[in-house]
């Protein structure tokens, strides 16, 4: 098989996810346990960081992945899904795996998958085990797919575990109450290993602690050891200052992501670093600073808060959730010079709740209703309806660019354009027409 090829059987062959949904959700660990074992535990190999929660581990990965890799670390990054290409989901140091290396490992693991049947996610795990493992990395970032507890990727002892925030996601395979959904999380808490809550919110908070003190693990809270002030935006970078309130010492950052939400990701990041340097990780002030004004160049991160135009701003987030939301409508209220309007291609997925997402929506935005082209996605028409039930009005196109070409046409001088509602929308926005 070519590339195409052996992807073209991962797609067809394996249950995935992000295509299907639940159907394709395994709700143990024993497939990648037993791949794993095929493979000779690769994982145990070398030394890993886990990140999972309801929004941010994305950008929290990032991040922590250029630091380390601008302080001269040879680092692994597993994130998903990925935007346009396969190869997004596995990177060494920024770099995307090999079309080789993808094509041999499924050629070689085909008679193993056939006998243990894995899920799309489940091989890739093993894929990017396998692949950091003969790349000899110092060090992996490894993001969950979905809760913790019993995702795939939970088979790792790391030297640190993030859990960067709870909020209500994938409700139908988590549990329907914040603390529910936090248990599941809190499923990568391993023993005695060190643990770094982003932010909690009071019905959460003892969820964490209950859990790191069964396992003897160091639980530190991001949100209490640093605060962000002095806050500036502009649509190549945010600036602010950080506070380590333990030490009392006050610096200041300029992040290239420049969504208002980076801040909290920010605080995460260096509480997980704190933590590295006491393991032994040798992170110079410069390299950090280096790092974070370059995530996007280091790592290849896109889709958070990304302006790829400005006659019209047009903006890309993945925002697909009712707190992802949210924060995207902050972002757009502390803009000092805010949008006069703001046109929303919106798009989302069929098996989630999409109801309290678009109860935050202002019936004042224009809106052009779109679908990505996955078997997940929630038709146009259908979303187009949902929306009405919150006065929310506006035009379904087939495809998220037309609808952005739209959007572009009805545009004024000082109107924003603002594509978000699933990952999967926004993987399929062609940015060369914004060039």
């Amino acid at each position: 098989m070519n590339y195409q090829q052996t992807l073209d059987y991962l797609y067809a062959q394996l249950p995935m996810f992000s295509r299907i949904g639940a159907a394709a959700y395994k709700k143990d660990l024993h497939n990648t346990i037993a791949l794993c074992e095929a493979l000779d535990n690769p994982h145990t190999k070398f030394k890993s960081i886990h990140i999972a929660g309801t929004n941010g581990k994305g950008s929290t990965s990032h991040m922590l992945a250029a630091i380390l890799q601008q302080a001269g670390y040879k680092t692994g990054l597993y994130t998903s899904p990925h935007l346009k290409d396969f190869r997004e989901r596995i990177r060494i140091n920024g770099e995307m795996i090999s079309r080789d290396f993808v094509v041999n490992f499924v050629q070689r693991t085909m008679t193993l998958s056939e006998a243990v049947q894995p899920s799309f996610f489940e091989l890739t795990v093993a894929m990017a085990f396998d692949y950091f493992e003969k790349e000899k990395v110092d060090i992996a970032v490894i993001e969950t797919g979905l809760g913790g507890r019993l995702d795939s990727t939970n088979i790792i002892t790391p030297l640190v575990s993030i859990i960067t925030n709870i909020g209500y996601d994938h409700m139908n395979l988590l549990g329907n109450s914040l603390p529910e959904i936090a248990g599941e999380k809190a499923g990568i808490i391993k023993a005695g290993v060190p643990v770094v809550i982003g932010e909690y919110l009071p019905e959460t908070k003892e969820v964490f602690i209950r859990k790191a003190r069964e396992l003897a693990a160091p639980i530190c809270f991001a949100q209490e050891e640093y605060h962000a002030a002095n806050i500036r935006y502009s649509p190549a970078s945010l600036r602010c200052d950080v506070t380590n309130t333990v030490h009392q010492v006050t610096e200041s950052f300029e992040l290239d992501l420049n969504g208002f939400y980076q801040v909290k990701n920010l605080s995460t990041v260096l509480c997980a670093e704190g933590l590295l340097m006491q393991r032994g990780f040798s992170i110079s002030n410069e390299s950090e600073k280096q790092a974070l004004q370059n995530v996007k160049q280091l790592t290849g991160l896109h889709g958070r808060w990304e302006v790829i135009d400005t006659n019209p701003v047009t903006v890309l987030d993945v925002a697909h959730n009712e707190d992802g939301i949210r924060q995207v409508l902050k972002q757009l209220s502390l803009i000092e010079q805010a949008p006069s309007t703001v046109h929303f291609v919106l798009g989302m997925v069929k098996d989630k709740d999409v109801t309290k997402a678009l109860s935050l929506l202002p019936a004042s935005g224009h809106y052009y209703f779109s679908h990505a082209h996955i078997p997940r996605a929630m038709p146009s028409e259908v979303l187009k309806l949902k929306a009405a039930g919150f006065n929310i009005h506006g035009n379904c196109f087939d495809d998220v660019n037309a609808a952005i070409a739209a959007a572009r046409k009805a545009a004024k001088p000082g109107d924003m354009i603002l594509v978000c509602g699933s990952v999967f929308l926004v993987a399929e926005v062609d940015r060369s027409a914004a060039e």
